[in-house]
């Protein structure tokens, strides 16, 4: 580092950025997603050095992430707040640059508060941000001129329930708390009448099958899942927002899957919905995810169960399925990128040509007993499918499912649905999604994980836009 820098660096933060920092701290500390690449963005940008990063992403909750990070900007010189705003931006953390950057003028005064930091709490505490009380605090650490301002009341030293683990996880480091953007008349009206009927409400069932703890006797080489439950909770809450009605299971067997899938198949509200969702996390192989018991599902026997032919009520309706599981065996350790244009492309989807002649005029003459359709279909159309792994590879646990986020598919996935859904049809979300993924890299430094890679992809037969329109209802 040169001389000039050094200098730079000493003088600090200007002193209008500090105090933007110090005014929105508790929020920040409350909502920022501390990860890899805002990590990196900010490493590109000379921020912070290798060693602040470590000990930054050493932290083991996102509020120690975020509480670490924010200590160090304001002493990394005056670049650092709009390095830091666009590192926000980058990661899809929109609402908070917005935040940081709005005038003092149209949001009040914010008045400083006490700082604890977070090395003098003890082991019992869940990290819970609550409001002061009047009962006894313990003694704080209140230092104004640091910008990382938190009121947090330290409970007494207990042993955690599940449930204080779950609300710890999902509150403390979801990958975004912001709602599902609506959908706007205006959009709806310019985009109906070219892609999937979407108006019902609910839009339609959604059924989340996720294992997370393994039957140690019948399956002995299948590891917890660590942080799948953080990932049902995130899909029930995204396709509740999007208007599903959603049903979890936890920890089925094969033959429990088999059966739930077998009677959601049949349920006859799907007569009355304009589509499906199902979502299933677990271990896996190519084409297969495995039970509680060890014993293995195949998933296309899972896509048969929705087709046309099996599930007559769904005809012509979007069917919607996210595959969280591992497809072979194989670890992605990445490739470095030679010199040029960075690739752009994501993984394609093939859509069948057969049956799509007369499709537009299929839709509306299709009426009445569903029994006794009036034109022939394929066997199978109107599917997508999100795949969190390409054929042949394995998802390494350390790097791709984080114990308190989830995994880094479903993560992406509930990010881009909740800011894309609005204006972006599902195949362009799904691309979305695919390269969010390839820009991520594990961090287990001193481990096989350590930068590895992950590659999401999808496939598709669906014949038109599949929009979902969230919180949009016609006015008839």
């Amino acid at each position: 580092m040169n001389v000039r820098w050094s200098k730079m660096l000493e003088c600090g933060m200007l002193e209008r950025d500090r105090r933007a920092l110090r005014r929105r701290s508790s929020i920040l500390i409350k909502q920022l997603v501390v990860d890899e690449l805002l990590i990196q963005s900010l490493q590109a940008d000379d921020i912070l050095t290798e060693s602040m990063a470590e000990s930054i992403m050493a932290e083991q909750t996102s509020q120690k992430r975020s509480w670490r990070l924010l200590l160090f900007l304001p002493k990394r010189g005056p670049r650092a707040f709009s390095s830091f705003c666009s590192a926000l931006r980058e990661t899809e953390q929109q609402h908070l640059y917005e935040l940081l950057t709005q005038s003092p003028e149209k949001d009040g005064k914010d008045t400083p508060v006490e700082i604890i930091q977070p090395e003098e709490e003890p082991e019992g505490n869940t990290g819970r941000l609550v409001m002061p009380t009047t009962e006894k605090k313990r003694e704080r650490c209140v230092d104004y001129s640091l910008p990382l301002p938190t009121q947090e009341e330290i409970a007494a030293k207990r042993a955690r329930t599940h449930a204080d683990s779950m609300e710890f996880s999902l509150d403390a480091d979801s990958p975004i708390n912001s709602p599902v953007l609506p959908c706007t008349p205006d959009f709806y009206l310019s985009h109906c009448h070219q892609s999937y009927k979407m108006n019902s409400s609910p839009r339609g069932l959604a059924l989340v099958i996720s294992n997370v703890t393994f039957d140690p006797c019948a399956a002995p080489d299948l590891d917890p899942r660590k942080g799948g439950e953080v990932d049902d909770e995130v899909l029930r809450k995204v396709f509740t927002e999007l208007d599903y009605l959603v049903t979890v299971h936890r920890d089925l067997t094969a033959q429990g899957m088999r059966s739930c899938i077998e009677n959601f198949c049949r349920r006859p509200d799907h007569r009355t919905v304009d589509s499906c969702v199902v979502c299933l996390l677990s271990h896996g192989v190519d084409g297969a995810i495995y039970g509680t018991d060890g014993q293995l599902l195949q998933l296309d026997w899972v896509f048969k169960s929705f087709d046309n032919a099996h599930c007559p009520l769904l005809q012509n309706k979007p069917k919607i399925f996210f595959i969280q599981a591992c497809r072979g065996e194989e670890m992605d350790c990445g490739v470095e990128q030679i010199d040029g244009p960075a690739r752009t492309c994501s993984p394609c989807c093939e859509q069948l040509d057969a049956g799509r002649e007369g499709q537009g005029d299929a839709h509306s003459r299709q009426r009445g007993d569903m029994g006794r359709p009036r034109i022939k279909l394929p066997q199978r159309s109107d599917m997508i499918c999100g795949f969190a792994s390409l054929k042949g590879q394995r998802i390494c646990t350390a790097a791709m499912r984080n114990t308190k986020r989830g995994s880094w598919f479903i993560q992406e996935l509930n990010t881009t649905l909740r800011l894309q859904a609005r204006d972006t049809h599902l195949a362009d979300i799904m691309v979305q999604v695919n390269g969010r993924i390839k820009e991520r890299e594990g961090y287990a430094p001193g481990t096989a994980h350590h930068r590895c890679k992950e590659m999401s992809e999808f496939t598709s037969s669906l014949c038109k836009d599949l929009y979902l329109f969230p919180k949009y209802q016609p006015q008839y």
